[in-house]
């Protein structure tokens, strides 16, 4: 993976996250590889690339931490993981991948989107990209807040 395709997604992740968390405090954690074919922690939101490569970004948290992302962006305790707080979680995934690919697109690279798609539940597998002789690693950039972590997947390769 290019480095060039991997920075929108990070920096726009943690401007989005300090702006609708009301500027609380974003660290970046250790970056590090992942097989795509690994457990999820138990909410994920995934937004599909295509264009000039091809790939997703996956939003991935706890069931915990996606319920009080989406307290804090709807400014109320929200009692359960229900409607509200999907559609809150899908939208943050919504924000931070449209103004990445829109930072792409002003570096010359032609993306399109998936609209983003919330998985719920435990044990979860997201597949790899492709056949198992063409699977692409993901590139973990963990988000610490105090709402809790957000891992920032991305899984992209150019087109063949």
């Amino acid at each position: 993976m290019r480095v060039e395709y991997i920075n929108p997604f990070v920096e726009t992740s943690f401007r989005v996250l300090q702006e609708v968390l009301g500027g609380a405090e974003v660290k970046r954690g250790d970056l590090y590889l992942k097989s795509t074919a690994m457990p999820v922690m138990g909410v994920a939101a995934l937004v599909g690339l295509a264009g000039d490569v091809e790939g997703r970004v996956l939003f991935d948290m706890t069931n915990e931490t996606a319920l009080n992302i989406a307290s804090a962006m709807n400014g109320e305790k929200l009692p359960a993981f229900d409607d509200l707080a999907k559609a809150t979680i899908s939208e943050l995934a919504n924000l931070i991948t449209a103004q990445a690919v829109t930072k792409l697109h002003e570096l010359g690279f032609k993306f399109d989107l998936t609209p983003p798609t919330l998985f719920a539940g435990q044990k979860m597998e997201i597949a790899a990209l492709g056949g198992t002789t063409d699977s692409v690693e993901a590139l973990i950039v963990p988000l610490i807040t105090e709402y809790g972590k957000i891992e920032v997947n991305v899984a992209i390769r150019e087109r063949a």
